[in-house]
């Protein structure tokens, strides 16, 4: 046996009665779906949950599985700390994971556990599963902020676990959709979190799981969704095979969107490798890229390969415009992979003798010494995108009516302490933001005095 079904579910915990004290009629079709999803999975007699949640562990580099024998939890955070729960490990599949992970040299295991009760995106599914189903064992994943192709490929590694043990497995994607559905919703409103909402309910019915895989990372963290890596791994684990759809519900009254989706699997479907194919489209992207890259983005993109491939800094090429090689200005270089950042340095100021040489020497860095990210390797060359932003001296404000999060860049000083965001950026729409996020930076606390420069930026990509 193997993967025996694959449910979508949200984790909000006013759904609990002693939680929501009558506010959870308002969500009566997704307290009904919940109740049909716990019975089928009654229905199929697993040995083993794999439950994914956004509410475990969670790192940025790194997959974390639940170790050891079991867990407990309680909803004490939400004010009914009568109802609790304990589960038990399946430790054998764990143990089996974590080994085929680091063979397939990829992020994930038991370490660094930092919080082992369970988390209530784990305990909501529970609370309807456990009404159906007493005896089965549990495995608790966390998500991380690698790429949607890392959790295509532990899906991937589940299924082939669950193979190897012939366990009966039911797999649980947990996560909520947008968070900002309603003006007058926790989170408040954004445009982008209807349409994510819309799109990603019908990649569900749809079983369009390259869908999930798609989504730009920008577009989804101006929504503030919930549990797309979670989907994502769930589509990895079905990877291969044939599966029907049965969407069940969506609602979202409190600005925040539950959706519930049952796929049950009917067969082998090899066209159903969504890895594969998403790589072979942004391959095509790639080319595209290549192709209508101007001479700034070209350099970056030679001094980063160069580097990577030779250990040695590229030789600024004949035919560059006059402005590169002649010029002097602070260049920031960005790079991309499958649309989610990868590297971002820069110097405020110019450092070298022209803006080539800027170039060059920041695009390394971007690959190599961002502190955020591990190096670049040769295998990640061609799934990178570029951009490098020429700046403009940077000017003094007197007064935040001055800045325009479109137009200018910010520097925000306090002492030694310097921090810069550029202009134009994805979900930073306030200049407030713009000053805060700049802010926090470079360390600088609210209570500090501060001075604020402006700059532009001249962007190639």
């Amino acid at each position: 046996m193997s993967i025996l079904g694959a449910f979508i579910v949200p984790h909000p915990p006013l759904i609990i009665p002693q939680i929501g004290k009558g506010e959870e009629k308002k969500i009566q079709k997704t307290i009904d779906s919940y109740h049909e999803v716990a019975r089928r999975i009654a229905e199929l007699k697993p040995d083993t949950i794999i439950i994914t949640t956004p509410h475990s562990v969670m790192y940025s580099d790194y997959f974390h599985i639940s170790p050891g024998s079991g867990a407990k939890g309680d909803f004490r955070r939400f004010g009914a700390r009568d109802i609790s729960f304990s589960v038990e490990y399946d430790e054998e599949f764990v143990k089996e994971l974590e080994a085929l992970a680091e063979r397939k040299r990829l992020d994930a295991g038991t370490m660094g556990e930092r919080e082992p009760n369970l988390d209530h995106g784990t305990m909501v599914p529970l609370f309807f599963i456990n009404q159906y189903l007493k005896e089965y064992k549990l495995v608790r994943i966390g998500l991380s902020g690698l790429s949607v192709l890392d959790h295509y490929r532990l899906g991937r590694c589940i299924k082939e676990i669950s193979d190897k043990l012939n366990r009966r497995i039911v797999f649980v994607a947990s996560g909520d959709l947008s968070h900002k559905l309603k003006e007058d919703g926790p989170y408040g409103y954004a445009e982008e979190g209807v349409r994510f909402d819309k799109e990603i309910t019908e990649a569900m019915k749809n079983s369009n799981f390259l869908k999930f895989l798609k989504f730009s990372p920008d577009f989804t963290e101006a929504a503030a969704e919930c549990g797309l890596r979670s989907f994502i791994i769930m589509a990895g684990a079905l990877s291969g095979l044939k599966v029907e759809a049965d969407f069940l519900s969506y609602e979202g009254p409190f600005g925040v969107g539950y959706g519930i989706c049952a796929y049950k699997i009917t067969g082998e479907d090899d066209t159903r490798h969504f890895d594969i194919a998403f790589k072979e489209e942004q391959a095509k992207l790639s080319k595209v890229r290549q192709k209508n890259e101007d001479a700034y983005v070209k350099l970056a993109r030679l001094s980063l390969e160069t580097y990577v491939k030779t250990g040695k800094y590229a030789k600024i090429p004949e035919g560059l415009p006059d402005e590169m090689t002649k010029k002097r200005a602070g260049v920031f270089v960005s790079l991309k992979k499958y649309g989610q950042l990868r590297g971002c340095i820069g110097t405020i100021s110019p450092v070298t003798g022209s803006i080539a040489e800027e170039i060059i020497r920041n695009a390394v860095s971007a690959g190599l010494n961002d502190p955020r990210f591990p190096p670049v390797s040769k295998d990640e060359l061609d799934d990178l995108s570029y951009s490098v932003d020429v700046l403009s001296e940077p000017e003094p404000v007197l007064s935040i009516d001055e800045l325009d999060v479109k137009r200018y860049g910010v520097i925000v000083s306090s002492g030694r302490k310097r921090g810069l965001l550029l202009p134009n950026l994805e979900g930073v729409d306030t200049v407030e933001k713009q000053i805060s996020i700049a802010k926090k930076k470079a360390g600088i606390k609210d209570n500090e005095e501060i001075k604020i420069e402006r700059f532009e930026v001249v962007r190639h990509k």
